[in-house]
C-alpha cells in the first residue's frame, strides 16, 4: 500500500490490488490515498457536501440492547452495468441467523436524503462495489442486476456509555459483498475492525481512521466486527461515521 502518492498508484492499479487481495484472503483494506483516486475515477466530487449529511441522521430506535448510541439512514438501489436506480423506500431485514441481536423484524429507518442518494460520492461508491463484485463473481453465477443496500451510520460514545459499531458482535451480513468507508472519526479511541475466517481464526485487524479509509469484504467467506469506541475527551462530542454498502444477487 502507498500513502499520498496517487500519481504512482493510479485507479486501475488500486482496483487490481483490491481484487487480488480479496481473492487471496477474502477481504481488502484500502487506505485513503488509494481510495481517493479510485473513487474519483468513478466520478466522485464534493466530498465535504456528502460528509456533512451525517449531521442529519435519525436515532436508531430498533436497538434490542436498549442503546441510543446509533444514528442512521437507509436506502436500496438496483445496480446494472448501465444504471444506478434507487428503489422505493423499504424496511431493512436480517434473519436472526445473521443478526441475533436485532434480526427477525422489519426495521424502518429514515431514508437517505434524496440529494445524498443521488450524490456523486454515493454513485461512485455504488459503481465501485458493483465493479468489484462483478469482476470477482464467476461468470456463470454473475447476476445482471445487483441489489444494493446503503447505510449511513453514526456511532456515538459517552463517558458512561461506549458506542458499539457492531453490537451483534462478530458477524456476517447475509449478503455477498460489503464495502465499509470511513467518513469521520471525532474524539474517539478504538473502533478497530477485525476479520475472521469461517473457523473463527483472526485473519486481519486494522483501524479505519482517515476519511476514505475503507474495507471490502467477501461476506460469504469471512466474519467481520468492530470493537466499541470510547471518547478521548468526555466533555466533547465523540462519534464514528461510516458508509456501509452491501451487495447481493437481485
Amino acid at each position: 500500500m502507498i500513502e499520498n502518492n496517487e500519481a504512482r498508484f493510479p485507479a486501475a492499479a488500486v482496483l487490481e490490488m483490491i481484487e487480488d487481495e480479496t481473492r487471496a484472503v477474502h477481504f481488502a483494506r484500502i487506505i485513503s490515498g488509494e481510495m481517493k483516486p479510485l473513487l474519483e475515477a468513478f466520478g466522485m466530487s464534493d466530498w465535504a457536501g456528502f460528509a456533512a449529511s451525517w449531521q442529519r441522521l435519525g436515532v436508531d430506535r430498533y436497538m434490542a440492547d436498549g442503546g441510543r448510541y446509533r444514528r442512521r439512514r437507509y436506502a436500496t438501489f438496483s445496480l446494472t452495468q448501465d444504471a444506478i436506480i434507487r428503489k422505493r423506500h423499504q424496511p431493512h431485514y436480517q434473519s436472526r441467523d445473521y443478526n441475533a441481536l436485532n434480526g427477525g423484524v422489519e426495521r424502518w429507518f429514515e431514508p437517505v436524503e434524496r440529494e445524498i442518494g443521488a450524490h456523486p460520492v454515493m454513485h461512485a461508491a455504488l459503481a465501485l462495489i458493483r465493479r468489484l463484485a462483478t469482476d470477482l463473481t464467476p461468470l456463470q453465477s454473475r447476476p445482471d442486476v445487483w441489489h444494493a443496500e446503503v447505510h449511513q451510520f453514526r456511532i456515538e460514545a459517552q463517558e458512561a456509555h461506549e458506542g458499539r459499531p457492531t453490537p451483534e458482535g462478530l458477524h456476517r451480513d447475509g449478503v455477498d459483498w460489503v464495502l465499509v468507508m470511513m467518513i469521520r472519526r471525532e474524539n474517539v479511541v478504538s473502533g478497530d475492525t477485525t476479520i475472521h475466517d469461517l473457523t473463527g481464526r483472526e485473519s486481519g485487524s486494522f483501524t479505519l481512521s482517515a476519511p476514505l479509509d475503507a474495507a471490502f469484504v467477501d461476506d460469504n467467506r469471512v466474519f467481520h466486527g468492530v470493537t466499541p469506541i470510547q471518547p478521548v475527551d468526555p466533555s466533547r462530542p465523540a462519534y464514528r461515521d461510516v458508509l456501509v454498502v452491501t451487495l447481493r444477487h437481485q
